[in-house]
This record gives C-alpha cells, structure tokens and sequence, in this order.
C-alpha cells in the first residue's frame, strides 16, 4: 500500500521536547462522511449527550485529506482506523468504505472494525470483517452504568456476548475496549477467561472525572486492570468539556498509565477528529512528548511508534 503518511514538517510548537522528531503511528483516528453514509450519532437529530458537549463542529465528512492537513506538524508515518459507530445493520460496508480509502489515499495502515457481539448474527460478522486483510481488531462498546454509583453488572458480564467475544482470538482478532472505569473490574475477569485475546483499553480508561474521588477511583481500576498481561493501553481520549488541553491537566494521567502498565503496554494515539473538539492535533502530541520527555530514547520510541506496530501487527 503507498501513500503513507510521512510529512517532516515540525513546527516550533512541535519541536520543543525531548524526541520531537520521533516518528508517530496514531493508534487511534477516525474517517467518516455523514453527507454519503449513515452514522446515527453524525446524522440523527437531535444530537445525542456527548462526554465533550455540543460536537456539531465534527459533524462533517473527515477523509484522509482532513486528517493530513491536521496531522501536517507531526511526523505521523501509519495510522490505526477505529469504528466510527457507522449504520449498524451494515458492519460490513463500513469496511468497505475503508478499503475503498486505503486505495485512494493510503490511510489508514489497518482497522478495528464494528461487530455486535450480542447478536444472533455474530459469528458471521466476525468471519467477514477478519476476511479484510487490513482488519486487526474488532470495537463493541459493552452496556454500562451511567455512574460507579450503579453496581449493576455491566454488558461483559453477558453470557451471549461473551460467547461472541469468544470467537475473537479464533479469527486472529484483537478486541478494542471502550468502557468508563467503574467496569474495569469486569474487564479484567474478561482478560483472566481469554488469556489468548488481546484487549486493547481505549482512552485509557475515561478518566472523565478528575475530582479527588474520580481520580482515585479510576487510578484503583486501573491499577487492578494492569496485572492483566494481554491487556494494553491506549492513551488518548483525555480532553475535558470547556477546558484546553494542557500538561498540567493530563500529567498525572498520563504517567500513571505508564507507571502501572509500563511504556511496553501503551501507545499514544490522537482520537481525531473527536478530539478536535478539545486540541489541535499538535497541542495533544507536543503534550504527550513533554510529559514523557524523561523518558529514555527507547521508551519513547515505544510509545509513539513501535508498541502501536506490534500491537496491530503492521509488518
């Protein structure tokens, strides 16, 4: 596949920071065009609640075009496409119209595509989005509790999706996780029963609250989660509703995933254009390099590049 994403450009923003020219895979992006497919949460009215508020603005096409004019400050060099909750009686044309992207503009590098565990039609899903050579991973975001107030079991406690997710590691698939952290517990029983199947954690975590209690009850999820050895991290996802993206805000996020998963098991990824909403692409990547910026030449290597590469399986 050509076209790759290589632009060298670095702005002075960009620059600052030990390892600013380290190349990026971004674990994390999307695609979409709500003007030719249908998306219910891009196309339905009236917008639905959103952890970031009013996301009118991203309620446009985004192609690799959009992507590249955003990325341009940053040396990103493959990219990881994830599901963007596209029609779901059509998980399999969501893929398509990946492909039919990949051919045109070379983006993105592989995907993690949609299939409903749960449903009586998942075992062929499955099959069909592992059949697309570029496929590395599957996304359902499992039912959850509004709040940890809620101790209600969560979806990953459901013996139909369960059986679903069963048939991951069969077909050569990894599962994206996407799940706020009071069900973290749950993702860790999930990983001690299929020792075989890679969980990748999305946003690390969702540390959405970060009062006291918030913080601290994330950071015990978390904590609990990492003894999982085939469970990594992708963290990404951190901007907070009115507020700029800032260090000060995501320092301790950020090196408390590292601390407990270690820089083998976690990779930087952009969320965009969602988190757009929040920063530009170069305000959330120039953060993540001075947050890291202690860190050995290795480590943040890994973290930017070759933890992404092994974990989807780019060469």
């Amino acid at each position: 596949m050509g076209g790759a994403l290589t632009v060298d450009v670095v702005t002075p923003s960009s620059a600052s920071g030990a390892g600013a020219l380290i190349a990026v895979v971004d674990a994390h992006q999307h695609f979409w065009d709500p003007a030719i497919h249908y998306y219910p949460w891009l196309n339905d009215e009236p917008p639905i609640a959103f952890r970031y508020g009013d996301y009118r603005p991203i309620r446009r096409p985004y192609r690799p075009p959009d992507y590249r004019a955003d990325a341009a400050p940053i040396r990103v060099v493959k990219s990881v496409y994830v599901e963007a909750e596209w029609n779901p009686g059509d998980p399999i044309g969501e893929m398509r119209y990946i492909e039919k992207l990949r051919g045109e503009h070379g983006l993105p590098t592989v995907a993690v595509a949609q299939a409903w565990l749960d449903r009586d039609d998942a075992a062929s899903v499955i099959e069909q989005q592992a059949a697309f050579p570029f496929v590395r991973s599957v996304r359902h975001k499992p039912r959850a509790n509004r709040s940890p107030a809620d101790a209600a079991p969560g979806g990953m406690t459901d013996a139909k999706w369960r059986a679903g997710f069963a048939r991951l590691a069969a077909n050569g698939l990894r599962f994206d996780l996407q799940t706020p952290w009071w069900h973290l517990a749950e993702a860790a029983r999930l990983a001690t029963d299929f020792p075989d199947t890679r969980i990748i954690l999305n946003h690390a975590g969702m540390p959405a609250d970060r009062s006291v209690d918030g913080v601290a009850g994330w950071k015990r999820a978390m904590t609990a989660l990492s003894a999982c050895p085939n469970v990594a991290v992708k963290i990404s996802g951190l901007g907070q509703p009115g507020q700029p993206w800032t260090v000060a805000a995501n320092r301790d996020i950020v090196r408390t995933v590292i601390d407990l998963f270690g820089p083998a098991r976690c990779m930087f990824a952009s969320n965009f254009p969602v988190d757009s909403l929040c920063a530009s692409f170069a305000t959330i990547f120039d953060g993540f390099r001075k947050i890291v910026s202690d860190l050995s030449p290795d480590e943040r290597r890994a973290l930017f590049h070759d933890n992404a590469i092994r974990s989807y399986a780019m060469e």
